[in-house]
């Protein structure tokens, strides 16, 4: 019973995509600008009437009414071809976390969540001056406690007078 409803709804994608390229030409900017002058010439004719006056603000309503639907559903087929590339780069892409694939389906407040783990694994890497090395905030945190650790022990053998010592190298005896 759902196959009959498969030709209408294609039809109606068709005509919406059409006339969404459409709206946003400049055929259809010089259409609409025509619009508007031959009102305004017409003014004269009708007295600047109130009836004149109700032309214009009818049909700029309903066209209005009527482009902001046009408009939001090109938005949301933008936005879900644009997140299924992205899910696609992020499976795709060795040593990518694969936490976001699907991020869209998440809540606001997961994606508040989120936000709070990336501008932690930020911090991190900014202070790690590692930018491109790490990819999760597991793995910047381990290599920050990695480093500190390497400093500590730098620290402790430059007080013990040995500056000029490695770490990983055998202190001169």
């Amino acid at each position: 019973m759902a196959k009959p409803l498969k030709k209408p709804k294609r039809f109606m994608e068709q005509a919406a995509q059409k006339l969404t390229g459409w709206t946003g030409s400049s055929w259809a900017f010089l259409l609409a600008l025509s619009a508007v002058v031959g009102w305004v010439l017409c003014g004269p004719l009708f007295s600047y009437s109130d009836t004149w006056q109700l032309v214009i603000n009818t049909s700029t309503t309903i066209v209005t009414f009527l482009m902001v639907f046009l408009i939001q559903k090109a938005q949301n087929k933008d936005s879900q071809a644009i997140q299924l590339k992205l899910n696609e780069v992020v499976a795709a892409l060795q040593g990518a976390s694969n936490r976001l694939i699907d991020a869209e389906d998440l809540s606001e407040d997961e994606i508040a969540n989120l936000r709070k783990h990336y501008r932690h694994l930020a911090k991190i890497v900014r202070k790690d001056r590692q930018p491109t090395e790490s990819h999760s905030i597991e793995e910047a945190a381990c290599r920050a406690a990695m480093r500190a650790e390497i400093a500590k022990v730098e620290l402790y053998r430059a007080e013990a007078g040995h500056s000029d010592a490695v770490v990983g190298e055998k202190a001169p005896a």
